[in-house]
């Protein structure tokens, strides 16, 4: 069995962004990290008690990634953000190849530009780093196309 990884950028656990990612992964065992219970120091910051290493971690020992993000100010989240900065030197390009990546990027009426500018972050993101991305769910029913990819691939 494929090992999953949820990382939730919204502070709501239980909020619009959790409820896509429950949706998609239902049925499926997976874990979740939600960034607002973790401190992560901004790129090229030496603060004590960061824990970027171990989400880092994490992720390298995941086979499929499904990140979360809430739309704010137009874009991805600070949260996950600063988490994709902080791969910037201590992650090798094509590093995490032959792992999966899912994106779910939400928020209270986007247009379409605002979805185009995210989801272009993270197809780079995935590019950079080898992750296969396999698609964004931004609405509810971007979730039963994924989800049927998503099984089919386990």
């Amino acid at each position: 069995m494929k090992k999953i990884l949820f990382i939730n950028s919204s502070p709501e656990k239980s909020g619009m962004t959790a409820t896509y990612a429950a949706n998609l992964l239902e049925g499926l065992s997976y874990e979740t990290i939600t960034l607002a219970d973790y401190r992560i120091n901004f790129y090229g910051s030496t603060l004590p008690e960061d824990q970027f290493d171990e989400i880092l971690a994490r992720i390298r020992g995941c086979d499929i990634l499904v990140l979360g993000s809430p739309m704010y100010w137009h874009n991805l989240s600070g949260g996950l953000r600063v988490m994709l900065d902080r791969f910037y030197g201590p992650v090798a390009s094509d590093s995490l190849a032959g792992k999966d990546l899912y994106l779910i990027y939400q928020g209270a009426a986007p247009e379409k530009w605002m979805l185009e500018a995210g989801i272009y972050t993270i197809q780079r993101f995935a590019s950079l780093y080898g992750f296969d991305y396999k698609g964004c769910i931004s609405y509810r029913q971007d979730i039963a196309p994924l989800k049927a990819r998503l099984h089919q691939s386990i």
